[in-house]
């Protein structure tokens, strides 16, 4: 019985890997995740740019 149960937990692990690790399924589209404005390049750069810009105070 102990047998059994560890091959069954060795082949839900495995399972587990395959998904989380194993080649990419067909028909699933990469498509990016939309990116946060602190985790976009562009858009910190553009927040470096206007701190460094003087700002007209009138």
């Amino acid at each position: 019985m102990i047998y059994l149960l560890a091959l069954i937990g060795a082949l839900t692990i495995a399972v587990l890997l395959w998904r989380a690790f194993g080649p990419e399924r067909v028909g699933v589209s990469s498509r990016r995740a939309p990116v946060a404005p602190d985790d976009d390049p562009d858009f910190l750069r553009s927040l470096g740019e206007q701190q460094r810009r003087p700002e007209d105070e009138s």
